[in-house]
Formats: structure tokens, sequence, C-alpha cells
């Protein structure tokens, strides 16, 4: 399909001070007089305009191209880039014609085993990212890294307060599990988190996350798409935004959780939101951190390591007997990277949970297995298959 239509090509202008040959703008191509062909690229960039969704936050459309800006000057990173940029997007006549138009393109690359990494606008254009999985046959998981749960209800709710509320009530349902980083907790509604819990669903407070960083990799691991809000870093480190908190994420860690998140070959799509220049500082330090976070997940895409076939030479398996049901637990140990996956069986008759059977963990739910306990994982992802 031609995307030409759904896209307004880059001012050229912008890049031309840009001439180091082994600059990130000089190695990949951008939609500036022609529209790059998505077919045999790894990754496309995806400039969103779309604000209607916010109320507080107003000047997100303008983010894209700062983070562009700031991006395309750095140095090309590792591997051999075919990553492609392309555009702006259009806006919709409403926003659920914009969140279509996402859904549509978004769809098509992951299709066509292309990545979209969407930069600019509101957080609740990942809803408009979420649809695209729609209609493919697969139950997949969502992370979502916010200071904000988002899951206010009512019509005088702005959209971008309550797209997580919506994600989780779209029918049909296709959300296997749901991820939720870097919470604030006095910024958030507890009765959220009870309903989270209730779904056996996954939440981790700024607190949690900085003194287990390590425990959260295999929840980064899991998920097919990543939703990332601004909100959730300082804002000593990005004050590009209405909301942003004197506690949260720093700018390292934000870009660990990005080189984690490139690392994962389930990952099919990314989104970057909320970031505002309006609020940003005079020399765009909000862009830069979001630029280096975008460029680590890059980095981290052209590391992966194919790791998915579990019967083949490069798996260690351990079966561990335990003293209650299940009599045994199956892990799988990586020889390349010495990552940790966990075997959840699921019921005869429900295929459709194949895929996400195989579950990435971390060496202490091994040892927990060996000292007799059931891995919490093991415990929330049962409870989904059965």
């Amino acid at each position: 399909m031609d995307l030409k239509i759904f896209f307004s090509p880059l001012d050229a202008d912008i890049f031309s001070h840009i001439k180091h040959s082994n600059s990130f703008y000089k190695s990949i191509k951008v939609n500036t007089e022609a529209m790059p062909d998505y077919e045999g690229a790894d990754i496309a960039i995806i400039g969103i305009e779309e604000e209607r969704g916010t109320v507080s936050n107003k000047g997100t459309g303008k983010g894209a191209m700062e983070i562009r800006k700031k991006l395309y000057q750095l140095k090309k990173g590792y591997g051999s880039y075919k990553i492609i940029d392309l555009g702006t997007l259009r806006n919709g006549i409403d926003l659920d014609e914009t969140y279509g138009r996402l859904s549509e393109v978004c769809h098509i690359l992951i299709e066509n085993n292309v990545l979209p990494v969407v930069i600019g606008g509101s957080h609740d254009l990942s809803y408009g990212q979420y649809t695209a999985y729609e209609n493919m046959d697969k139950l997949i998981t969502l992370l979502n890294v916010d200071a904000y749960l988002d899951m206010e209800e009512g019509v005088s709710q702005p959209a971008h307060e309550q797209h997580i509320h919506k994600i989780l009530l779209h029918e049909p349902n296709f959300l296997f599990n749901y991820s939720h980083l870097a919470y604030q907790s006095y910024l958030i509604d507890q009765t959220a988190i009870n309903i989270l819990e209730k779904l056996y669903f996954e939440a981790y407070r700024i607190g949690h996350l900085r003194s287990n960083m390590q425990d959260m990799e295999p929840i980064i691991r899991n998920a097919d798409m990543l939703s990332f809000d601004i909100t959730s870093i300082k804002s000593s480190d990005a004050p590009g935004n209405a909301k942003s908190q004197p506690f949260g994420l720093t700018g390292e860690e934000a870009c660990q959780i990005c080189w984690y998140a490139g690392l994962n070959e389930k990952l099919s799509s990314a989104g970057f939101y909320e970031y505002n220049p309006q609020h940003d500082d005079e020399n765009k330090k909000t862009a830069s951190v979001v630029a280096t976070m975008i460029w680590y997940f890059i980095e981290g895409f052209y590391h992966r390591k194919n790791e998915q076939n579990f019967k083949n030479n490069d798996y260690l398996k351990f079966v561990v007997s335990m003293p209650s049901e299940p009599e045994t637990l199956s892990f799988y140990k990586s020889k390349l990277s010495e990552k940790w996956w966990m075997e959840v069986p699921f019921p005869r008759g429900k295929e459709k949970y194949a895929r996400n059977c195989i579950i990435p963990c971390s060496y202490s739910d091994y040892q927990k297995a060996t000292n007799g306990d059931l891995p919490d994982r093991y415990i929330t992802t049962h409870a989904k298959l059965i």
C-alpha cells in the first residue's frame, strides 16, 4: 500500500546544516522530496502533530520536529541501518480519525516486519498504536511507562488521561498482559491499582523500579508494544512537559529501559509521547533526552540475538521438581545472553495462548523454584491462561 497519502514530507532545510557523513541523518532515508519505500526497512519513524487529546499539555504537536533535530545530529550507532522517516502523519478530521490513521499505518508496517517508532503528540495516541494489532490473530502484551495510570472515566476527562481505560475496555479484546512501569503513588488513585491487580496485570512504582532495575528487564522483554510518556522522567532531566514532576526516572534510567526494549525480539512498535517544546529550556534539554532514548532503543534493536527457538543447542533446559502442583517447572537459559525464560503450560484447546506460554524471567525466579516456591510470574501468567 502507498503510505504517501497519510504523510506530509519534511522540510530538508531543517537538516541542511548536518554535514557529517557518519551522522544519524546521513545514515537513514527521510521523506523530504520523495516518500522512502518501507519494504525492506527495519524501522520507520513517524512524526505526530496531533494534540487534541490533551488539555493541560498543549504544544505536544511541535515535539516531533524538535526531537528529530537532536536525534539526527547524533552519530550513527551499531549495525547496518535500514531506517526510514515517513514524515508527519496528517491529522484526521477528529481524534478518532487520527487514531485510525495511526493504527492503519502501524498495522501495515508491523505486517511487513517494519518496527514503527512514533514520536510527538499526546499520550492518548497510544490507543491508535495499540489497535494496529487488532486483526493480527495474536494476544499481545503492552508495556506502558508513565508517572500516571491514565485510567480516568467520563466524557469530561481529556483523552490523554483515559486512554489506558479505553484500551482495557476495547473490544475485541486481544490484550494478554499489561505492564506499567514508574508510576508515582501520590499521583494516582489506589483503586486503579486494585483494578490492575484483579486483572492479573502488573504495575511498579518508581521506587520499586529504581531498586530492582535488573528485575524489570524480564518485564520489558515480554512486551509487544512500548508506550513511553515523557512525564515519567523527572523535571530536572526533562522539563519539557506541563505535568513534569520533581521526582521520576533519570535520563539514564529512561535510556536503560529503551535499551532493554530495543533488545526485545517480541517488541514490534514503540511510541514516545507528551514532549512539549513550549515547556523545555532554551537548549531543548528534553528533546536531547528523548532523542538519546530513541538512539538507545535503536542500538538495542541492532543488537538483537534472535533468541526465540528454545529447542536448539543455544539453550540449557532446567527442570525443577516442585512439592505440589505443578509437579515440575521448566526453565531455559540462553548460552548467548545468559537470559532466562520459564514455561507455563497452556490448557488444551487454547492454542491462541501458545506464544505467551514461555515467558521471560530472572535467575531469582529459578532460585525461588528450586526452593519449592512458585514464582509470582508463573502464578499471574497461569491465572490468565486458564
